[in-house]
This record gives structure tokens, sequence and C-alpha cells, in this order.
């Protein structure tokens, strides 16, 4: 089965349930939270009564959050489930004719070479970004073991990515201080990088409490640019370029990490829009008109970015690609993203110049990727991404 990777529908987000009563947390300042989340460190208290699945919600739930089941977001269970399934590492991807193939002064062109580089640029530290986002913001704010479980998940294939990066680099004798500090020194990669920090360093301020509807839409908006914009958007430049390496047979072992990294990042970015949309089912008032068109303006400015990046890091045609296509490839995705979140599409018309990318996420393929590998990788068998 040929399986569309932009076609991949998050989970129908389950009724919302009356959680249970309790105390209101008291923040650290010593003001009570009218009806903030727990955070799992709560004094444990003898003889309280068993969790029940309708205790659970996603945010703003007072239920002890260290007992896993019941279960109530099985889909966030099960994504968890998948993903450990998916499990690789970048070392044992063959990087060998990658190696040759950039130290031979006539194997690729200064184009291509820097495709190469700033792909590896951007990526490098963006997925530094997403961990430091999970880890520091968003794991105190959900309020549901199941979705934790899978933020861990997450965080740990974060590290995995920027590990393949850091083989990549390595691996082709690649100036690691001018790449992994393009963030810094690049306009179209920092101009991404510094959009996506406020939106972390929102959850992360330590007076940060959900439980108004000011602070549940903040922590909704965050939770949109990092899953929905920076995983969902920002990445698919670089997935293209870097891709188009392989349909060539060059670069092949980049283009191979690229493969399983865009599928971790597509399983990420879906139980993200679970999340989003579980939220919107259990807090409805959040969803206002205004607040749905500060997401799209948002999203358009978004995208504009990440068409600005596309043009910087291809000025001509190269590897059968041109900037032009990622003006109307960047409109289409962006349209997937407001559809899959219950926005209106900002672009109407727009249409996917590169539907070859399917072909990537098709995930009943047979043949086993890592020839270090005896056994074959379990996505194949294993992951169901209906």
């Amino acid at each position: 089965m040929s399986l569309d990777w932009d076609d991949v529908k998050p989970s129908t987000p389950a009724p919302a349930l009356q959680i249970a009563g309790g105390p209101a947390p008291v923040a650290a300042h010593g003001a009570v939270v009218a009806a903030a989340g727990a955070t799992g460190l709560e004094e444990v208290t003898m003889g309280a009564r068993r969790i029940q699945v309708d205790d659970k919600k996603i945010i703003n739930c007072r239920a002890d959050l260290n007992q896993l089941v019941p279960f109530k977001y099985k889909w966030a269970w099960e994504k968890y489930l998948a993903a450990c399934n998916n499990h690789w590492m970048p070392q044992e991807i063959n990087m060998s004719a990658d190696i040759a193939l950039w130290q031979d002064p006539n194997g690729l062109t200064d184009d291509e070479r820097t495709i190469i580089k700033r792909s590896l640029g951007f990526f490098s530290t963006a997925d530094s970004l997403v961990a430091n986002n999970l880890v520091l913001a968003v794991y105190k704010h959900l309020t549901n073991p199941e979705c934790r479980q899978y933020l861990l998940r997450q965080a740990f294939e974060e590290a995995i990515h920027t590990h393949a990066y850091q083989y990549c680099i390595e691996s082709l004798g690649l100036d690691e201080a001018e790449v992994f500090n393009m963030y810094r020194e690049i306009p179209s990669i920092h101009d991404k990088a510094a959009w996506s920090i406020p939106y972390t360093q929102s959850l992360a301020d330590p007076d940060f409490h959900t439980g108004t509807p000011e602070m549940d839409q903040r922590l909704l908006r965050d939770l949109i640019a990092f899953y929905v914009v920076f995983e969902g958007l920002f990445f698919y430049v670089g997935f293209v370029q870097l891709l188009s390496f392989k349909k060539r047979n060059k670069m092949v072992g980049v283009a191979e990490q690229i493969e399983y990294i865009m599928r971790d990042e597509s399983m990420h970015m879906n139980f993200g829009i679970d999340v989003i949309n579980q939220i919107k089912v259990e807090n409805p008032h959040l969803w206002t008109a205004q607040f749905q068109q500060e997401m799209l303006d948002m999203i358009a400015e978004a995208t504009e970015l990440e068409i600005r990046y596309a043009h910087d890091t291809m000025p001509r045609g190269v590897l059968g690609l041109n900037a032009s296509q990622f003006n109307e490839y960047l409109k289409f995705i962006a349209n997937r993203r407001c559809s899959q979140i219950g926005l209106k599409q900002l672009y109407p018309g727009a249409e996917n110049p590169f539907p070859w990318m399917s072909e990537v996420m098709d995930l009943k393929k047979e043949k086993n990727f890592f020839e270090t590998r005896v056994t074959e990788y379990q996505t194949g068998g294993a992951l169901s991404w209906d």
C-alpha cells in the first residue's frame, strides 16, 4: 500500500469526559491557581481512591499523573508503541558512498554542496530546539500520563536525530563549528530558529500556569507553533531537497537518514495534532474566531519564512528542483496543516508539485534498509498509520 505522508490523518479525538474534582494546586509564589493541573510531584496520599478513566484530561487534570492506566487516550499509547517499533540508530547506515562522492572534487556541484550544508545547518540545531521545547515546556503542562509517555519517546528520538546530523557532518568531514552555528550566521536559518523561540519561552516561564482561558490559549498556540509549524512545515524544504539526491543516486546515506527522520517527524506531528484536537474537544471555548485568525496569521508568516529559506538555499535550479516550485509546495503543505486542526485553508487551490514524495512514506517496503542489520527494519511490519 502506498501512503501519502501528507495525507496521514491524526486519530479521531476521544469524547470529552468529566474530570474528578480536587483541591486547586498552589503555585511556587503562594497564589492559588484556579484550575491548573497536577505535575506528578504532589505528595503521595495514603488511602486515596484509585484513578478512574473519567479523571483524566489532556490539560488542567488534577488526578495523579504517576498512574499510567487506565488509558483514556489509547491513540497516545499506540503511538508510543509504534515509535518504539520504529527504532533506529544513525551509525547503522552506511556512509561510505557519500564520503567518496563528497571528497571527489567533481562529485557534486557547488549548488548541491550548498544544499547539503544548509540542510544540515538547519536540522542540526532544529531538533535540539524541539527537544528543549518538549523537556523544558510541553511536558510540564500536558497533564496526562500516556501522552507524557509518548513525549519521553519523542524526546529520545529528537536526540537520535541530532546524533544523525552530527554523524553525517563528521562522516563528510565538514567544519562542525560552521554547520552547527549556521542558525546564528545564515539569515534564512536564523529567522526560522528565532521565530520558534518565543513559543518555548512562553511555556518555560516559571510563572506560567494553565487554568485560565488566556493561559490555555497560549499553551494551545505554542503547541500549534511547534507541532504544526516547526515540525510540520519548517522541515519540508530540507526533506524534499535531500531526498532528491537519492532519486539521482547521490548522497544516499544522508538521504536514508532523512527518510527515517522524516517518518519519526511525521508521527511527532500527528501526535501533536491529536493533542491539539483533543484540547479543542475538551475546551471548545478556547477555539474562538479571533484565536483561529491568529493561528492562520501565524501559519502564513511561517510559510513565508520557509519559502524564503527555499530561495536562499536554491538560487538556481538544481536536482530537477527550482525555488518557485516550493512556493506552491509550501502553500499546499500549509493548507494541509490548517485542515488537520480545523482551520480554513490559507491558499485555496495550491497543489503538490512533488507527488513522488508519497513513495518515501510507503511503509510496506520489503527491502532491508540497513545493510548492517540481519533482521528487517520493524516499521514495515509493525506500524499502522491509519
